[in-house]
């Protein structure tokens, strides 16, 4: 089974995971561009001072190295100039997605 990981940010918003997002070239409301090998799903979401990311991945291995190789200079010319508040490895148990529910 696949691992899930949650990053949460404290004092970033929706701008800041925009721009992330941009230095990696994916583009959140298509869907479209680079997303990483090894990823199953990515969602975001705003909270109330601050921004939840919640991602299936096959591997650790395949989040570490997209880290690497990748996301630690998207975040850093992203401007987020400090480690997440929490990061947290989760045993995923199931993971479903139901399109007709919407």
């Amino acid at each position: 089974m696949a691992d899930a990981l949650i990053l949460e940010f404290d004092g970033l918003g929706m701008d800041t995971y925009e721009r992330v997002n941009g230095e990696l070239g994916i583009d959140m409301e298509t869907g479209e561009g680079n997303w990483p090998e090894g990823l199953v799903n990515h969602v975001g979401a705003a909270k109330d001072g601050g921004f939840v990311v919640f991602e299936i991945w096959r591997s650790k291995a395949d989040q570490e190295r997209f880290m690497e190789e990748r996301l630690g200079a998207a975040l850093q010319a992203g401007g987020v100039d400090a480690p997440p508040s929490r990061v947290e490895w989760l045993d995923l148990a199931a993971s479903h997605y139901h399109p007709e529910q919407g």
